[in-house]
């Protein structure tokens, strides 16, 4: 396993990190004895960086991933880190109802996760969208004081401009910014990005096949099941979904030339952006686990990367990356 620092104040982890969320939530019924096998398996190949959220299944994504840790090796369990967003307020029937990032909430979600982890402190902490009623300075303070306390040891950020990010950074060291990048979602790399990089801020990439939306994987004729967050996802829609496949058969071609799949090219190409990058890889199933890992053996060169670009130019997705009312909550967008 090759692996990476969370910018200089990070922890070293995996260059491969593990993305939990759909174990539990927002993509439809997942099987749970193959879901902690996959646990297993990345802990097993030397992955060591394992995401999630508290509010994912309403806290049934820590408990899957504390049993997880409980039931595999003494020396796997040593090497775990955990990452975990807090502050989603949610409600009984599921709804989403905005974020608490007061001092207060802070410490009462780290409390629970605690607990459902079963662990004595989380590796990474962040809230997963900035609370716009309370000042960014404020939580990041409320962490700063768990991290005093030894209940955490780094913190992260979520979907911050580079504006938060600065003033985030003035409050206490910042490892790593969680945020979304992909061949199709490039939109850090302007000011973000260069930001985090003068801060010296590691960034961990979700969504590096949007949500399997460029992953090879997946077809123009797929029927979504019932709470599956892409049936509401604009670039899976209409005509939208039917340009970025197009742009999915164009990433093909080159992936083919490679020996390799489009998965594993477009994880490839995230690692290759720089080293102080750690894309994140939601697999459910040991089959995509093993299939994200080989992007590890995948090397590209100027030339594969001029190639990439050329199938998929920035900026080519069709439609936004969440729905209107949840961009709403993106701060990374304004």
């Amino acid at each position: 396993m090759q692996h990476r620092t969370l910018g200089t104040t990070g922890p070293q982890v995996s260059a491969l990190g593990l993305g939990a969320m759909g174990m539990s939530a927002l993509y439809g019924e997942a099987d749970r004895a193959e879901s902690i096998a996959t646990i297993h398996a990345a802990l097993d190949a030397g992955v060591t960086l394992i995401d999630t959220g508290d509010f994912y299944g309403m806290g049934h994504n820590e408990l899957l991933i504390g049993e997880a840790l409980r039931t595999t090796s003494e020396a796997d369990r040593a090497k775990a880190l955990t990452s975990v967003k807090f502050g989603a307020l949610r409600d009984p029937d599921g709804g989403w109802s905005g974020y608490d990032g007061r001092p207060a909430a802070v410490k009462n979600f780290a409390a629970y996760s605690l607990q459902r982890l079963g662990t004595d402190h989380i590796d990474v902490y962040r809230i997963a969208r900035v609370d716009p009623d309370v000042p960014v300075e404020e939580t990041i303070g409320a962490i700063a004081e768990l991290v005093e306390a030894g209940h955490v040891r780094h913190i992260g950020l979520s979907e911050v401009s580079a504006d938060t990010l600065r003033r985030a950074a003035a409050v206490a060291p910042i490892s790593d910014l969680q945020i979304e990048y992909s061949l199709i979602s490039r939109g850090i790399e302007e000011q973000i990005l260069p930001t985090a990089r003068e801060l010296g801020i590691g960034i961990t990439a979700y969504g590096v096949l949007s949500r399997g939306l460029i992953s090879g994987h997946f077809s123009r004729d797929r029927q979504l099941g019932a709470g599956d967050f892409r049936g509401m996802s604009p670039r899976f829609q209409g005509e939208n979904l039917q340009r970025n496949l197009d742009l999915v058969d164009a990433l093909r071609k080159v992936a083919e030339s490679k020996g390799a799949s489009v998965a594993q090219t477009a994880i490839a190409w995230v690692l290759a952006q720089g080293e102080d990058i750690v894309p994140l890889v939601g697999a459910r199933r040991r089959d995509r686990l093993d299939e994200a890992l080989g992007a590890l053996d995948l090397t590209l060169d100027a030339a594969d990367l001029t190639a990439i670009e050329e199938a998929v130019p920035a900026g080519a997705a069709s439609g936004a990356r969440y729905p209107e009312s949840q961009m709403a909550h993106l701060d990374s967008e304004r």
